[in-house]
């Protein structure tokens, strides 16, 4: 039996070496700072997110205000009345956290306009490293921005100039950093 298994593993090491795969690279980040698209819908989102945040915050200032005021007339207030007052204060510290879920949550109001605006442009810069792929027969591109560790990158088998080329997109300006 072992010997059959190492036979098998002989087999397909000698399979796999004569089969040499060929590998590329590109930088998404690199990519999305070329396309002019990219750069407007961040600023989209960035002036989304800070008119959202504000309307937050301004929620959170009224309930703070709100506080303060039952603080300063708690001592005048019947039991019911103080009761009545926090349930007001509690309800709406919940509408303001469901506001900022709402906007800022998983799936969110941001989530869901980046998604409409990024994705087409992530779905564009995709279609092209396919394409790349199967033009020069590439059996491999890792994305150098991602989570993936590449501790070391020739610059000869990086494609991110020609990915963003075959998009339409000028590739001059400020030079690539390594």
């Amino acid at each position: 039996m072992k010997k059959v298994l190492l036979a098998l593993i002989l087999v397909a090491g000698s399979f796999f070496t004569s089969q040499a795969q060929k590998f590329a690279y590109v930088d998404s980040q690199y990519i999305l700072s070329k396309i002019p698209d990219y750069k407007l819908a961040q600023d989209q989102l960035n002036q989304l997110s800070v008119q959202w945040q504000k309307e937050v915050e301004s929620k959170y200032s009224e309930i703070d205000q709100l506080y303060k005021a039952y603080k300063a007339d708690e001592v005048l207030l019947t039991e019911e009345m103080k009761q009545k007052r926090q349930a007001e204060i509690e309800q709406k510290e919940q509408e303001v956290k469901d506001l900022q879920k709402q906007r800022f949550g998983v799936n969110g109001d941001l989530f869901k306009k980046r998604q409409e605006l990024v994705k087409p442009l992530q779905d564009k810069i995709y279609n092209a490293v396919q394409a790349l792929a199967e033009r020069e027969g590439l059996a491999v591109i890792f994305d150098k921005s991602s989570d993936l560790t590449m501790l070391y990158t020739n610059p000869k088998y990086d494609k991110s100039d020609e990915i963003l080329k075959d998009m339409g997109y000028s590739t001059s300006g400020k030079e690539k950093k390594e």
